[in-house]
């Protein structure tokens, strides 16, 4: 059995024992405290005798069915005690004995049934009570005050264990539905990522093949009449679909990093180097300078610039014509600073800025509670700089 698989077992025996071992603890306690409260032989009309300890032990095993039936036990629990003193055994209190019932019914949700039994208890304890010559001061002062008490502290604490029972549940309602919601959310961005990428490579390629049909034609004509015709209009379409199968390759190898680099968990500022490497293959000459320490940025925002720097890194290659870029990243002052810069004089270049590419990057920024501006850079090129906040509750 390998560790994970010996951890869940552990897990899953730890689940079932914690409710039993609850119940037998209540149990046992009970019946030891009433055990100790009837050898004590306090007010007793009789000697303790075995039938006194066997209500001791009642009052414990009723206890082992009190999440079946915690209305049940609590009935039965008050009934015994009403018997037990009838038989005139040593006192044990008239609310004792049914402190982990009442408990127990009100930990359960029955909190009304356990006001309203214990109050059946503790009016009946009173009037036998006085029925039997107690002074009314000393019953008020302390005989029905100590029975109140213990009635009102097991049934606030069985509902204090109850809420927070409930309050845990809903909170893992709460985290499991905000996993879900970021699972879902991820999937759109994803869906929507494949769309716009999969809308691009047909508008590159349609053109493409549309140059290649052209020039092709040409060349058809002009063989055995044009020579030279014939060879410019062949150079033409190797020209277009070098360029085509070059950006082909580009866009390939960012998915192939970004998908290795999701299935390692680097989606993140330590993502960056793989899209690097990724560039430099495409033949990008990339300068990182990234001066961020492990943890000074959340998870969140480390994952949106790995995707903004991922995105600008594609537009360069894609349009830009650039020889070099230079990857920036730095904290200073609760702020992530990052700064994409190429030096690209592309002829599309007006259509990336225009584009979805630079849009989805400053709707990214801005739904982490950041900015991004993008143009043309003070020394030429291109520019993208992002500013994050390096925590999300700042």
């Amino acid at each position: 059995m390998s560790r994970r698989a010996r951890c869940s077992y552990a897990r899953g025996v730890t689940a079932q024992l914690t409710p039993r071992a609850t119940d037998l603890g209540l149990a046992l306690g009970t019946v030891a405290v009433v055990a100790l409260t009837i050898g004590a032989g306090v007010s007793a009309e009789r000697d303790p005798s075995p039938v006194a300890y066997a209500f001791a032990v009642g009052f414990g095993a009723v206890l082992l069915v009190r999440r079946r039936w915690p209305v049940a036990v609590l009935v039965v629990t008050v009934l015994g005690i009403f018997v037990y003193y009838a038989l005139g055994f040593p006192a044990i209190g008239q609310a004792l004995p049914a402190t982990a019932a009442l408990y127990s019914a009100a930990e359960l949700g029955r909190t009304r049934a356990a006001l309203a039994v214990g109050a059946v208890l503790v009016g009946v304890a009173a009037y036998f009570r006085i029925a039997e010559g107690l002074p009314v001061s000393y019953l008020l002062s302390y005989d029905l005050l100590t029975n109140v008490a213990l009635v009102a502290a097991a049934v606030a604490l069985g509902e204090s264990v109850r809420a927070r029972r409930r309050s845990r549940e809903d909170q893992e309602r709460l985290r499991v539905a905000a996993l879900a919601e970021q699972a879902a959310d991820a999937e759109r961005r994803m869906e929507a990522q494949r769309v716009r990428i999969a809308r691009d490579l047909h508008d590159s390629i349609g053109h493409t093949v549309s140059v290649v049909a052209v020039h092709a034609g040409v060349a058809a004509e002009a063989v055995g009449r044009d020579d030279a015709l014939a060879a410019a209009s062949i150079a033409q379409v190797r020209e277009a679909t070098g360029a085509t199968l070059r950006e082909l390759r580009a866009t390939v190898r960012l998915l192939r990093a970004s998908h290795e680099g999701t299935a390692r968990g680097a989606v993140g500022l330590a993502g960056v180097g793989a899209l690097a490497a990724s560039a430099r293959a495409a033949g990008l000459e990339v300068d990182l300078r990234l001066d961020v320490p492990d943890g000074a940025v959340d998870g969140a925002i480390g994952a949106g610039a790995y995707r903004i720097v991922q995105e600008a890194l594609t537009n360069v290659m894609r349009h830009a014509d650039a020889a070099r870029v230079t990857v920036a990243a730095g904290v200073a002052d609760g702020w992530l600073d990052l700064r994409v810069d190429d030096d690209g004089t592309g002829p599309v270049r007006a259509a990336a800025t225009a584009g979805q590419g630079l849009r989805g990057m400053a709707e990214r920024a801005a739904l982490l509670g950041g900015t991004l501006a993008s143009g043309p850079g003070d020394g030429g090129g291109f520019t993208v700089h992002a500013r994050l906040p390096a925590r999300l509750d700042a």
